[in-house]
């Protein structure tokens, strides 16, 4: 288990809330890094092919008159 630093008797509560956001913005770290490592290719994001190429050409018809 990973260890943490003992709060000292000095630390002002300011420090103390520091602490725990910096712990807490290393463990969010480390956990988005192992969770990219396993994905396809290096794109987070969870929208694929919003914008490019139609998957077919589309064409157009004139509505014959009648």
């Amino acid at each position: 288990m990973t260890e943490t630093p003992e709060p000292e008797a000095s630390e002002t509560p300011e420090d103390e809330l520091k602490r725990k956001f910096r712990e807490a913005l290393e463990r969010k770290r480390a956990r988005q890094a192992d969770s990219g490592a396993g994905g396809k290719g290096g794109d987070a994001s969870k929208i694929h092919g919003a914008h490019g190429p139609a998957a077919s050409k589309r064409s157009f018809r004139r509505k014959s008159g009648g």
